[in-house]
């Protein structure tokens, strides 16, 4: 915080004596024969000598930007199965955008390099131009059009479910500032529920309809468990405000509306063993590691204890800010063989056992 206000005090200061110079450039008008407001030849190479450094400047800049910072592939480590195709939409847009504005910023700044104004030369001016109009109307037209129907045939591809696949239902709960998920058990259907329905004094939490009798096999749990390669389907709703499902790794997003039930469905390919085990994800837990190692240090020195060694797991975070402890929203995603994920289910306690029994 202190930076930014250093950073903004700089600007201010800066922006106050650029309009001091400007008024003291006025103040001297007519005093002068040199003072000119009109540009002359020498000022107008000036300015396009600059607009030629410019663009060096921020080619240079993207160059460096690109071998020091960049992520190439832009996105690879989907582990879902719509997630490839997703990334590939994303590199293509990418690819369309850097292309474009690699090209018109030249064209920008290099016609007002070549066409600076001159003393005895006149601009050729046309009134209109129905040929360079068509160009360019028509080609954006076709490159838009291309991206948008590519994006909707990718959207449908993930959100039509296919309900042949018998996939698993569970319900994720949103709710400031904590997920739950619950199971829908060995029938695959979710009981009934209504926040109506929320009593704490009998653990029933996410309101759910203890007379149904769909629920009485749910499970609700603060751990997520996902079996590999089954798709699964969720129910998202939400306690008290408007909050966002966000899995990174499985390319999947959607809002929690309170008072209605939204849902996004995947099928996950990747276990939570296998992503720790990539090169990728091993270098990032390194670093990390590193980070927080140093840390844990200039902590240790001041007589508190250090930072945990960090492990990579799959997270469901909130992507809307929901609130003062937003940043805390998140809920572990354990991506499991189906074997381990039906042991662990074993373990679980069903709804109507966790109610307090009267």
């Amino acid at each position: 915080m202190t930076t930014l206000l250093s950073i903004l005090v700089l600007v201010f200061i800066f922006v106050a004596i650029w309009q001091m110079v400007k008024i003291f450039d006025l103040t001297q008008v007519g005093k002068t024969t040199d003072n000119n407001q009109v540009a002359n030849d020498n000022d107008n190479k000036i300015n396009g000598y600059l607009m030629i450094g410019f663009l060096i400047f921020i080619y240079v800049i993207t160059i460096v930007c690109f071998v020091k910072y960049g992520d190439l592939p832009l996105m690879s480590n989907s582990a879902s199965e719509h997630g490839p195709g997703l990334d590939n939409l994303m590199v293509i847009s990418m690819i369309v955008i850097f292309f474009v504005q690699t090209v018109t910023q030249f064209l920008l700044h290099y016609f007002a390099y070549k066409y600076r104004g001159e003393k005895g030369k006149k601009a050729l001016f046309y009134a209109d131009n129905n040929k360079l109009e068509a160009i360019w109307t028509i080609i954006p037209v076709i490159v838009l059009a291309g991206l948008i129907i590519q994006g909707l045939f990718t959207w449908t591809s993930i959100m039509n479910i296919d309900e042949e696949a018998d996939p698993m239902v569970i319900e994720l709960y949103a709710q400031q500032f904590n997920w739950k998920a619950r199971y829908s058990g060995p029938d695959n259907t979710l009981g009934k529920a209504n926040v109506r329905l929320i009593d704490i004094n009998n653990a029933n939490e996410l309101g759910v309809d203890a007379n149904d009798p769909n629920a009485k096999d749910d499970v609700i749990v603060t751990e997520l468990h996902l079996p590999v390669g089954r798709p699964v389907v969720f129910k998202m709703r939400s306690q008290d405000v408007l909050h966002s499902a966000y899995m990174p790794h499985f390319r999947a997003q959607m809002n929690c509306v309170p008072g209605m039930i939204t849902q996004f469905g995947f099928t996950p390919t990747v276990t939570t063993a296998q992503m720790r085990e990539t090169q990728e994800m091993q270098e990032k837990v390194a670093n990390i590691n590193n980070i927080r190692k140093e840390k844990s240090q200039a902590l240790i020195a001041d007589g508190k204890e250090g930072l945990e060694p960090y492990e990579f797991d799959y997270l469901l975070l909130c992507n809307k800010i929901c609130g003062t402890s937003h940043y805390n929203m998140q809920m572990k995603i354990i991506v499991e063989t189906q074997e381990e994920f039906d042991a662990w289910m074993s373990e679980q306690k069903l709804f109507v056992d966790s109610l307090v029994k009267n």
